[in-house]
């Protein structure tokens, strides 16, 4: 075992953060069978009944008994809630009426048949939906479930029973369950059972066993259901050992464990595993165990290795990349945490010395392997190591590390023979030690070996009695040499392992490091092309290769979004692209299929969804390695889940604008329509009245129905500029036509137009005898203050005052207009200018743009407009617009002659 067993505190904080989710989240139990008929909803209400005798509130949703007496006689003492009645195609189809049972809320809810699809017009598609809202209400369910309508298993379902089934859950729901309870039954009995009339009757169960109820389909059946639990029971017993830190081997399933390096025996390890797992059902694994106390793999070593990794990958094994200073212990600790019962490794092809010097890993594992199986297994015997398969001497070293180390000896030789005279003999040997240590950090342990024995040559010959001689007068110098060459082949040792497993932590650090800078700029991308060019960048970046993000658009485009560095890019590798959208897996340079190719591409999934691909070339090393393959999924992970994110960001913009859209139309159609409905009834009444009773009518009555007449139209005309003026604004089409005008000038002109609605009103006008000239659009601005004034004569009182006041301060004109009305309504200052906003007085009329159209018109003159609360009571309008300096007129006579 490791010596450090402690626990990962992060695993224990998830692991508590989950148990104490599950203690609190609503349960769910489906009853498991293989084939209708085996007894689930028997089974269900057997255990609602012993609820209900243990006093817990237990009602029933849905249960379909079919005919069958004993399973009707359960639901004897149980609350049903009433099914609701849904119309459907000209009849009336029952469905569980799941507003009504949440309303009831009870402790346990029986929902047979967890797969049925919902009549349209009901809440949720699937029944299964039903069943998480009423989890998320805090309701425990009680449900059914038969195997052939699990949705990983329909393609089976459908090649054993040549039926292909329709209604499917998902895996997940089936996974959320808190108890799985299988119902089973021998087909031979569920054959009786079904000539009984007892799962379907009269010609149904006729048909039913020539078809889908043949005892191979049931056989089959059976199996997956067997199958499917055991899978479920084999997660909990891991859940449990990781819960309670077991690290004891339970063989209750097997499963085997090979052991991969680069040697050529290894590929028949990887198939003798494979042929065992599949003689014995059971799942295999294949690891690498990756030392950190020795020098890396050559590049022909990698490649073979990866060979081998990429076998057992294609065989249907799972692959893992271990590290740590003893092999043996890392592979039986992970042994031992993943439960495996039988351990594959290769017989040692090498000396026996090597054992003896740096230990047996085979003899490690088998006497530190307790209950797990250890099979020792030939490799290829045909196979003849060539000079790069044979195994890696720790001593390979090239002449310039040897060199170098040499005069480093030389030099602290020279540097010793300078202080012999301060520094005793002894203390030189610190010197000699440093020169190992340094060598053994720079240039491997070939070299520190050499500096080792030349550093004692070096301190005999020239520091010890007789001097210059390799003579030894004192017998206890032995043993000093000999502890200086021990201790410093040692400290080269440790000091290598310690450099090494920082290389290592450091690589994991910079893989960590460059997923979570990945991780944190697709966080915050804002679009989809935006997470494209930084899923490319960072790939490119870290693989130092030019990469290109391919999209998937209507139909099968595939369009370019993101590249980065040079990617070549013809007909030939779309057509790879294209392949691993339409298959989901990677192809192209580098792998199986369509190797030829320019480009390596891997497909973006999200989910079961492909959005793309994305195109790798040019690598450095030539081909990607199984693990360097690995951590580009895992970007590609990351770079897929982000462009997802942004489509359905996206996708929610334009609904939400869509919904805005249609409620901005409502809202318009709405108003205008009574709004125009109201004059034109006024227009017509007045009109048909003149047409028909003129005779009859005095001139009075005529001069009444005549300016009826006029008013309605102009306040139709102002109704439909107003529409009109809103579409210009918001479209961009109105262009300012600026001049130099007096406030006074405006301010006059539009109380002019509204004489007949200002009319006995007192306005009170204001203005700052000293305002110059601002530069606004004439007739644009006239109708800002045409619209206020309007507004405040709608809402105020005839008998109270309306105030127009004009003034100048920083630069900026200010006008404020102000009424004695009811005011605005707290939070709504802003809202008044929306469009078709009428506030809370709907009796008066109004479309709700006048004041839309006055915002629009100001910040198109680069002003500011907004509404306030005015003291005393009433609201006031602010206007503030930019005073630019006038252009001077020179009025003298050379001027009007230049003029002129």
């Amino acid at each position: 075992m490791n010596g450090d067993a402690r626990p990962d505190p992060d695993a224990l904080l998830k692991r508590v953060n989950a148990e104490a989710e599950r203690a609190h989240r609503a349960k769910l139990k489906v009853f498991f069978g293989f084939a209708p008929g085996v007894g689930k909803t028997y089974a269900m209400l057997e255990s609602a009944q012993a609820l209900r005798a243990r006093g817990v509130d237990v009602v029933v949703g849905c249960v379909e008994t079919h005919g069958r007496k004993e399973t009707a006689g359960l639901l004897e003492g149980l609350e049903i809630i009433p099914m609701k009645q849904v119309p459907y195609r000209g009849s009336t189809l029952p469905e569980f009426d799941l507003e009504a049972a949440i309303a009831r809320k009870p402790a346990v809810l029986l929902l047979d048949e967890l797969a049925h699809s919902n009549v349209a017009g009901m809440r949720h598609a699937k029944r299964h939906q039903d069943v998480l809202d009423l989890l998320d209400a805090g309701i425990d369910v009680y449900t059914t479930l038969n195997v052939q309508h699990v949705e990983s298993l329909n393609d089976v379902v459908a090649q054993v029973t040549s039926v292909r089934v329709r209604e499917t859950i998902p895996d997940a729901i089936l996974d959320r369950a808190d108890e799985v309870e299988l119902v089973d039954l021998p087909p031979e009995e569920l054959l009786t059972r079904l000539r009984e009339g007892k799962v379907y009757l009269g010609d149904r169960a006729e048909r039913a066993a020539q078809s889908f109820f043949r005892r191979g389909n049931l056989l089959a059946l059976r199996e997956l259901a067997l199958r499917r639990t055991a899978d479920r029971v084999d997660a909990d017993v891991q859940a449990y050992r990781e819960a309670h830190a077991i690290a004891d081997t339970w063989p209750a399933a097997e499963r085997i464990l090979v052991c991969v390096s680069p040697s050529p025996a290894s590929a028949r390890l990887v198939r003798a595993a494979r042929r065992m797992a599949a003689g014995l059902r059971a799942p295999w694994v294949a690891a690498y165990v990756e030392p950190t106390a020795v020098a890396p793999f050559s590049g022909a070593d990698r490649q073979r290795l990866d060979e081998h990794l990429r076998l057992a990958e294609s065989l249907g094994g799972e692959v893992v990349q271990l590290s740590g200073v003893k092999p043996s212990e890392v592979l039986l600790d992970y042994a031992r945490r993943r439960n495996v019962t039988r351990l594959i490794l290769g017989k040692p092809t090498h000396a026996r010395w090597r054992d003896r010097l740096r230990g047996s890993m085979l003899d490690e594992v088998v006497r530190g392997s307790g209950e797990i199986d250890v099979h020792v297994i030939s490799g290829d015997v045909t196979s003849t190591p060539s000079a790069s398969n044979r195994p890696r001497s720790p001593f390979t070293a090239d002449f310039r590390a040897l060199a170098v180390a040499t005069a480093m000896v030389c030099v602290a030789t020279g540097s010793a023979a300078l202080v012999r005279g301060v520094l005793a003999a002894p203390d030189l040997v610190m010197l000699y030690l440093l020169v190992i240590m340094v060598v053994a950090v720079r240039f491997g342990r070939a070299a520190s070996v050499l500096a080792s024995a030349l550093s004692v040559a070096a301190y005999d010959f020239f520091f010890v009695p007789p001097f210059y001689t390799f003579a030894i007068s004192d017998a206890r110098n032995v043993l000093t040499f000999t502890m200086m060459f021990v201790v410093g082949v040692l400290t080269s040792s440790l000091m290598l392992r310690i450099r090494r497993e920082e290389l290592h932590a450091r690589a994991r650090e910079a893989k960590t490091a460059a997923l979570y800078a990945l991780s944190r700029e697709l966080g915050t991308s804002l679009d989809e092309a935006h997470a494209a060019d930084v899923l490319a960048r960072h790939v490119a970046d870290l693989f130092h290769c030019g990469a290109t993000v391919l999209v998937a658009q209507s139909g099968s485009v595939l369009e370019r979004i993101a590249t980065f560095g040079e990617v070549p890019f013809g007909v030939a590798e779309l057509g790879v692209a294209r392949w691993v959208v339409e298959h989901g897996r990677p192809a192209g340079r580098g792998t199986d299929t369509l190797p030829g190719a320019r480009v390596t591409c891997v497909p973006l999934v999200s989910g079961p969804h492909v959005l793309g691909a994305l195109a790798l070339s040019n690598h450095e090393g030539g081909e990607l390695r199984l693990f360097e393959r690995e951590f580009l999924e895992a970007f590609v992970r990351q770079g897929a889940v982000a462009i997802e994110r942004a489509r359905l960001d996206e996708a929610a913009k334009t609904s939400a604008l869509r919904a805005r859209t249609e409620e901005m139309r409502s809202s318009l159609l709405s108003a205008v329509s009574h709004d125009l409905r109201t004059p034109l009834a006024s227009i017509t009444g007045a009109a048909t009245t003149l047409r028909d009773t003129e005779a009859t009518l005095d001139a009075s009555q005529r001069d009444e129905l005549t300016a009826t007449i006029c008013e309605e139209a102009e306040r139709l005309e102002r109704l439909v500029g107003n529409l009109l003026d809103m579409t210009r604004l918001e479209s961009g089409s109105l262009q300012l036509k600026r001049d130099w005008i007096p406030l006074e000038e405006m301010v006059g002109s539009a109380v002019s137009r509204l004489d007949a609605k200002l009319a006995g009103r007192v306005v009170g006008i204001r203005l700052d005898p000293e305002l110059p000239l601002f530069s606004v659009d004439p007739v644009l601005f006239e109708q800002v203050l045409v619209n206020l004034l309007e507004n405040a004569a709608k809402y105020t009182p005839p008998s109270s005052p309306i105030d127009i006041i004009g003034s100048q301060r920083n630069g900026r004109l200010k006008v404020e207009i102000a009424d004695r009305g009811p005011g605005i309504p707290d939070g709504s200052e802003e809202r008044v200018f929306e469009k078709f906003h009428r506030g809370a007085h709907t009796a008066i009329g109004g479309v709700g743009l006048g004041l839309s159209i006055c915002k629009a018109i100001v910040e198109s003159h680069g002003g500011t407009i907004r509404a306030e609360h005015r003291e005393g009571g009433g609201a006031r309008f602010l206007i503030s617009l930019p005073l630019i300096e006038a252009p001077r007129v020179d009025l003298t006579a050379e001027g009007a002659e230049q003029a002129s």
